[in-house]
């Protein structure tokens, strides 16, 4: 044991920048790993990075105005409490856009539990007593900014409507706005706060952060019991809060997953790459060691504590330095370093990354070092041995006529070996594969926002009249559709059915008309154009597991509603839980039916929020209107984190082309005898190492491209089936985008083969003669 450290130490000494490069690769490998987990779990976590840096509270209880809610914070197990706040129910209104609110009296210092986080903005100031601080949902439900102005209908204290101006917008982890569902946040200092609560409207709103989360259950009960069930308005626990947020994030979590999982498959094959090349590289070291006595059990021993402790150091290097100087990178990833050591999952991924690196490096090590101790002791002399498969005559053809020796050579060196290609070009077409993937996801993200009625959202707004305005349904879409960017108004109804077999109800639709049908976004079949025709989204089929040309059968307010499926339609909304047909067919059911709602197409380039501003402006009696959602809002985060997850690609490829280079000029250095016998120049030879790398990074950057392509549209296309939306939503990169991909990894191999094949040619002939050996 003590000669086979001896020697493993001498080795390692005797090739000190070999040693020093694998040990800086591997840490830089790393600590890319752990900047993309970190980067990952901040953006596939809104949620939870909300709730740790606003130290948020584990349950808010909304209690009468009269409840002794500050005696809470005294309960056994309470760590910290946030208010009680005065709490009123109201509307607000900005530019006809109105939505519901939670108005909380709030004091110019921000509380220590449940601190809203500004995002745009500032806090309360006494010096602005017209100030009011909006949650996100709620801004963007609005349609405002910090320096826009509100309206609210005015309270006790005050005479008429009131108007506050929004100086700040802030983020919580609590429940977001939801038309009609759940009101938005809002914070106003006690003055503004008095002149616009409504009378009979108030209460108290106060937050309770736990020492024991899990004990939860036990303390709300503990809560009714001492205030009293009647004084208990409405609980709401940290879980229904964080299912609220993720509802949007899932799809976000699923894309970072498959590219975390990728991530550390290609980094393992790099490592497994780089471990084989250096082994391979000492193939006459280990004939000595044969030869002096060493058994092939110690020569694996050697090669794997020599590599053991590199992979321990690099770990130890990468992981250490991550964390030391992560928290100050400027921008998204220091702050995502910053929290990531509070979020969940944290631990497992730390101590993860680094022991699945140092395992793959075992086991890569172990295989090579299991097939170099099958080296016997007296080497054979390389001339003997084939060094190159046969050349096809239509390559030998090809390269031959078109090119000079230089690039036939380089061709030759590149694939010595079927074995040998394959599994460098498989290291280096894995990151260019998911690089690919990345880029399709990228602009599927960008199709969504852009187009947003290829994924069933041709309509841009929604529009109703406003309760007790002097609109009525037919005056209301006469207005609507008088505004010149408004291309089509289109009335709706929506009602809640049951079908056989079913516990829950489904979303029945009725949109258009037979004589101005709706546009629906089809993936597959016809338009519902006849009597009874409609179509379902793919969460509604997968649940009645019906296809297209079944009739379904459903119960709408007791009374019957038979349908024929015609196509499927691109459903986001409801899980595609959405059967939808014309208004008309439902008047069949119901006569009385009437509109709730009119959807807005609007022009080409058409700004939806100036739109709905000049509507209400041109409304009398006040119009509800509000931008339809979308689902690539809650995707948003994973731009940022797709360029992080590239760049994570690029360098684990740039360190797979290192690593293939470095054996180019190895065999290369033992031919260079042979290249200067046949009349080779210096130039000419190291073109033929270059050529070597740009022959690789060619066949993987085609095989790479072409697997990301059929992949990322597999994959976008499965998920957008598993989530109800449907198939058919990919969008893939285009053409020039996929050539300038191809281009960059080649012109990298390129460049980066340049300098080592410059430098092959300054050897003396003496050392490749005994490198022939």
């Amino acid at each position: 044991m003590r000669a086979t450290l001896r020697w493993a130490h001498a080795d390692l000494r005797a090739h000190r920048g070999q040693t020093l490069f694998t040990v800086l690769t591997t840490a830089g490998i790393i600590a890319s790993l752990v900047l993309a987990a970190a980067l990952f779990s901040y953006a596939t976590n809104p949620w939870e990075r909300v709730f740790t840096q606003t130290r948020g509270a584990h349950v808010w209880l909304h209690t009468t105005a009269d409840a002794p809610a500050g005696e809470l914070v005294f309960l056994d197990g309470v760590r910290d409490a946030a208010g009680p706040y005065p709490t009123t129910r109201t509307s607000a209104e900005a530019r006809g856009v109105r939505a519901g609110v939670e108005l909380r009296s709030a004091e110019a210092t921000e509380p220590r539990v449940a601190r809203p986080q500004i995002a745009a903005g500032d806090w309360l100031d006494p010096g602005a007593p017209d100030g009011i601080v909006l949650e996100r949902s709620l801004a963007e439900a609005l349609w405002v900014e910090p320096g826009d102005a509100l309206t609210f209908p005015g309270g006790q204290a005050a005479d008429g409507p009131q108007t506050l101006e929004v100086v700040g917008v802030a983020e919580t982890a609590e429940l977001h706005y939801r038309p009609g569902e759940q009101p938005g946040i809002a914070w106003a200092l006690p003055d503004a706060f008095a002149r616009t609560a409504a009378e009979g409207r108030g209460g108290q709103a106060v937050g309770l952060r736990l020492k024991q989360p899990e004990d939860l259950d036990f303390l709300v009960q503990r809560v009714v019991t001492v205030l009293g069930a009647d004084q208990v308005t409405q609980v709401t626990k940290w879980q229904e809060a964080r299912s609220d947020a993720e509802d949007g994030y899932r799809l976000l979590g699923l894309v970072f997953g498959i590219f975390g999982f990728g991530a550390l498959l290609a980094g393992a094959l790099v490592a497994s790459g780089a471990i084989s090349t250096r082994i391979r590289g000492q193939l006459r070291d280990i004939s000595v060691l044969k030869a002096i006595g060493f058994t092939p059990g110690q020569v694996v021993r050697v090669f794997l504590a020599q590599h053991l402790g590199m992979a321990l150091l690099a770990v130890a290097v990468g992981t250490g330095l991550t964390l030391a100087l992560g928290p100050h990178i400027p921008g998204r990833i220091g702050e995502a370093m910053s929290v990531w050591h509070q979020l969940p999952g944290h631990l497992l991924l730390l101590a993860g990354i680094p022991a699945g690196a140092v395992l793959v490096i075992v086991v890569a090590t172990t295989l090579a070092a299991w097939r170099a101790g099958r080296v016997p002791p007296v080497p054979a002399s390389r001339a003997a041995l084939p060094s190159a498969g046969p050349v096809t005559p239509l390559t030998r053809r090809f390269l031959g006529l078109s090119f000079s020796s230089t690039v036939l050579l380089g061709w030759r060196g590149a694939f010595p070996r079927r074995a040998r290609a394959v599994t460098a070009v498989a290291r280096l077409t894995v990151p260019l594969t998911l690089i690919t993937i990345a880029l399709s996801v990228w602009t599927t993200i960008d199709r969504f926002q852009e187009a947003p009625g290829s994924i069933g959202l041709p309509a841009a707004l929604t529009a109703r009249s406003a309760q007790g305005g002097e609109l009525g349904p037919q005056e209301t879409r006469r207005l609507l559709a008088e505004h010149r960017e408004v291309d089509a108004v289109h009335p709706g109804a929506e009602v809640a059915a049951l079908v056989p077999g079913q516990t829950g109800t489904i979303t029945l639709r009725g949109l258009g008309t037979q004589e101005d049908p709706y546009p629906f976004t089809l993936a597959e079949g016809e338009y519902p154009d006849g009597p009874d025709e409609a179509v379902a989204g793919q969460g509604l089929m997968d649940l009645l597991q019906v296809e297209i040309g079944d009739w379904v059968r459903m119960t709408v307010e007791g009374r019957p509603q038979i349908l024929h499926l015609v196509g499927r339609s691109l459903e986001p909304e409801d899980g595609g839980k959405v059967v939808s047909t014309s208004l008309d067919t439902l008047r069949e059911r119901d006569a009385d039916l009437r509109p709730e709602f009119s959807l807005l197409l609007l022009e080409p380039g058409a700004d939806p929020r100036a739109v709905s501003s000049q509507l209400a402006e041109n409304a009398p009696g006040g119009l509800e209107i509000w931008e339809v959602p979308n689902p690539a809002d809650g995707l948003a985060p994973a731009l940022w984190g797709i360029a992080g997850l590239v760049t994570v690609l690029a360098l684990i490829g740039l360190t797979e082309l290192l690593t293939s280079i470095g054996s180019f000029v190895r065999d290369r250095s033992r031919d260079l005898l042979a290249l200067r016998a046949i009349g080779l120049t210096p130039r000419q030879i190291s073109g033929v190492i270059v050529a070597s790398a740009g022959f690789i990074s060619l066949a993987a950057a085609l095989i790479g491209t072409t697997l990301g392509v059929l992949l990322s549209g597999w994959l976008i296309d499965l998920q957008g089936a598993m989530s109800g939306i449907g198939s058919g939503i990919a969008a893939l990169p285009s053409f020039w985008t996929l050539l300038a991909l191809a281009a960059t990894a080649v012109c990298g191999a390129v460049a980066a083969a340049a300098l080592p094949a410059a430098r092959i040619t300054r050897r003396r002939l003496a050392d490749s003669l005994s490198a022939t050996l």
